[in-house]
């Protein structure tokens, strides 16, 4: 018997299944952080990575729960689908050179945009966020270190990541954050929103994202534009990165796009009332 050829299959075939277990999560990943064509299975789950499901292009998509669930814990992913009303949200981790055309593309269209900031993006960047702030915008709590939120079972560690950040809010704006919170990479549990909700929170996942934060892999405008345009929705939460290039560059045309359609811009504040 030839050992040393069936150590050379074995090794090959362990090899080949480590191989197509990360390509598989990989996938799994970037379709949970964004959408998918699919009908998503619906319900609160004890833990879950928010997902989306869509039909044909205009259409809200499905999400892993229905509105009326979410909102049971204060949570939203879509407003009123009978209106052509747009939520720009912005996720903002860090800061490498795309707020500030983001900025002046919301002022030229006199749009409201919610940022969702972390601690690291309010240390380094303190100036943009009281911009943000005096341009008439609403600062977010993403929490502080952008942590999986679903592996967090106790409040006081989850007060921890929502309550520091509220803090560094106020010590660099001498202002109270507004009580919107919204899930890291939008993994959560039952119990999460359920403790957000305890600490007065709204939670805010999203209706519309695309694959947008990879630095070495931006999308091309015309990639953007196709995700962007046909799968907008009345009442769409929209979710951007402002680390995004792209949407730096692409935002003033996106925006004259979508009013062309008909749509006009909310505030998250009007959504919740």
């Amino acid at each position: 018997m030839d050992y040393k050829k069936i150590i050379r299959v074995i090794a090959i075939l362990v090899i080949a299944y480590f191989v197509g277990y990360g390509l598989a999560m990989a996938s799994h990943t970037e379709k949970s952080s964004e959408t998918t064509n699919q009908p998503v299975e619906q319900g609160i789950d004890h833990e879950s990575n928010w997902g989306l499901g869509f039909g044909k292009d205009g259409q809200p998509p499905t999400g892993n729960a229905t509105p009326d669930e979410l909102k049971q814990k204060d949570t939203y992913y879509i407003g009123d689908t009978s209106k052509k009303v747009i939520y720009l949200t912005f996720d903002a981790g860090y800061e490498n050179g795309n707020t500030e055309p983001i900025l002046e593309a919301l002022k030229k269209h006199n749009a409201h945009g919610t940022f969702f900031v972390v601690g690291n993006y309010i240390k380094t960047s303190p100036e943009l966020v009281k911009k943000m702030v005096a341009e008439g915008h609403t600062v977010g709590n993403h929490t502080l270190t952008h942590p999986n939120m679903s592996k967090i079972s106790t409040m006081e560690a989850f007060k921890k990541e929502i309550g520091e950040l509220e803090n560094m809010y106020k010590e660099c704006t001498g202002k109270d954050m507004i009580k919107f919170y919204r899930p890291p990479q939008g993994k959560y549990s039952e119990e999460n929103l359920k403790m957000a909700q305890e600490l007065g929170y709204k939670t805010f996942f999203w209706s519309l994202a695309y694959v947008d934060w990879y630095q070495d892999k931006q999308p091309s405008k015309e990639q953007a534009f196709d995700k962007l345009l046909k799968r907008i929705h009345p009442g769409a939460i929209v979710l951007l990165h402002s680390t995004s290039k792209t949407n730096g560059q692409i935002l003033d045309e996106l925006l004259t796009k979508w009013e062309e359609m008909g749509y006009t811009f909310g505030n998250l504040e009007d959504l919740v009332k």
